[in-house]
């Protein structure tokens, strides 16, 4: 008989969100006319920038003309649109990166996980906590941890807590550890990294040979000046970084599916022989072996997200989302709840009121006030108590959600 990959069967539970889909189904299927409002899964609900949607039009016309039309594409990606991101992603903030060193994806949640092909077993890995669920999931599916504990925590694995007790700051571990996740802004926190914190890693990093992964996804929304973008703004992170970028939450691309991983020419990591082996190559390898490239036409939308149409298109999103957050920040904080978050980034990190666990959160705001929202213990024991609330929906959604939340539980 076929045997399974065991790794599968130390994961906790459903995935996070999943689950989340699943009690709201079964709300929903036995109160079908209530009114909910799901603030739950961070999914965009505006339309995509008309600058993309125009691009992605042309391109399917160019799909009907014999002399336009596209079949497979490069696998790292088409190279008009990574010198765009390249000049406008990077160059434009004083990175070093080229565009060969940038592999368009259909997801930055896929390749956080795929990176992992790359890499050996017997790395030692450190997330934060509370943490996004892919990171450590992956990691078990992998076989790179051990059993989990009662309180989910794997073995094998380095958790960093961040919490309001430390300003929610990634303290480097006293350890060493070979594959660092970190995610600034950081979902499910919304909290934001300094250059000089970010600086302390990449010393670290290169000090102990380990590898960054940094999950930039939600960089757009840095609204502070003095706050870095990316990980390659920091001296030294060529050395020792690979970050995950996405078009999804910027340019809405979540039901369209474009992103794009950098990693520097130069990066090594060692082989089983004590040799040092550049990432580039097998990350490049990777890519041709297992993905096919993404779509021309979702290319050129994400290419025209660059344009000056696109970028004026993009500023307004953000900030609509940008006003959500604040709306639910001020909202919940007017209800005496503890809040934060959401200021330089779309989530906002909830204390749940009345020493409520998070699931108990989660079901009494669906029960009793018709809204979804994501329980905090599902990113990671520190998340217990805790609660994220996205700013992803519409104005009238995010208001009426935050009207009965306050009727229901003001503190």
């Amino acid at each position: 008989m076929a045997t399974v990959n065991d790794n599968y069967l130390k994961l906790k539970a459903g995935y996070l969100f999943p689950e989340i889909a699943r009690r709201v189904a079964a709300f929903t299927e036995a109160n079908p006319d209530a009114p909910v409002i799901k603030l739950g899964i961070g999914d965009v609900t505006e339309p995509l920038p008309q600058a993309c949607r125009e691009a992605m039009i042309a391109a399917v016309n160019d799909m009907g003309d014999r002399g336009s039309f596209k079949g497979y594409g490069p696998e790292q990606g088409y190279l008009w649109l990574r010198d765009a991101i390249a000049k406008h992603d990077f160059q434009a903030r004083g990175c070093d990166i080229d565009a060969s060193e940038i592999f368009v994806s259909d997801g930055a949640k896929c390749d956080s996980g795929n990176i992992l092909d790359i890499f050996g077993h017997d790395n030692t890995i450190a997330v934060t906590d509370p943490v996004y669920p892919v990171y450590v999931d992956t990691n078990v599916m992998a076989g790179n941890t051990g059993e989990a504990d009662d309180s989910g925590k794997y073995g094998g694995l380095t958790y960093i807590p961040i919490s309001a007790e430390n300003n929610f700051t990634a303290a480097i571990p006293d350890t060493k550890v070979d594959l660092i996740y970190l995610c600034f802004p950081n979902n499910p926190t919304g909290a934001t990294a300094t250059k000089e914190q970010l600086q302390a890693w990449v010393d670290y990093a290169r000090a102990n040979g380990s590898i960054i992964f940094f999950d930039a996804a939600y960089e757009a929304f840095i609204t502070d000046d003095s706050l870095p973008h990316s990980i390659f703004e920091i001296e030294g992170a060529r050395d020792c970084a690979i970050e995950f970028r996405s078009f999804s939450k910027n340019a809405g691309f979540t039901g369209t599916r474009c992103a794009f991983t950098v990693v520097p020419k130069g990066l090594t990591a060692k082989a089983a022989d004590g040799s040092e082996v550049e990432l580039w190559k097998l990350w490049n390898r990777r890519q041709c072996t297992k993905f096919n490239g993404v779509s021309y036409i979702v290319q050129r939308g994400a290419e025209a997200v660059y344009s000056e149409a696109g970028q004026a298109q993009i500023k307004e999103l953000i900030a609509f989302y940008l006003e959500n957050a604040a709306i639910v920040r001020e909202q919940l904080t007017a209800a005496g709840m503890d809040v934060f978050g959401g200021v330089n980034a779309p989530y906002v990190w909830v204390k749940a009121p009345n020493g409520l666990s998070s699931w108990d959160f989660f079901d009494k705001l669906l029960h009793t006030c018709n809204v979804v929202g994501t329980p905090g213990s599902g990113f990671g024991a520190a998340g217990e108590g805790y609660f994220r609330i996205s700013a992803f929906n519409s104005r009238e959604n995010v208001v009426e959600a935050m009207k009965r939340i306050t009727e229901k539980f003001s503190v």
